[in-house]
């Protein structure tokens, strides 16, 4: 009773087969297949990106522009 035996799984599997049909459970099927190979594609994309990231060389530090006026930013505050 814990367990289904196979005569259980093949009436549940002509049951799905019957309320969806073929056509629908290929197209899901096609999706799914597609959404993991996205999925491992944008994984792969987000590890070459880390891994570029890291071998940039440090940058120069920035010098000011003498033509640039230096000004201090307030905060608006609410009464």
């Amino acid at each position: 009773m814990g367990s289904m035996s196979v005569w259980h799984w093949l009436i549940v599997l002509v049951v799905v087969v019957v309320v969806f049909g073929t056509g629908k459970l290929r197209n899901a099927g096609s999706d799914l297949g597609k959404a993991v190979k996205g999925f491992k594609d944008g994984m792969k994309d987000g590890e070459d990106t880390t891994a570029a990231n890291r071998t940039v060389p440090p940058q120069q530090p920035v010098v000011p522009d003498q033509s640039t006026i230096d000004v201090e930013a307030r905060e608006k505050t609410r009464h």
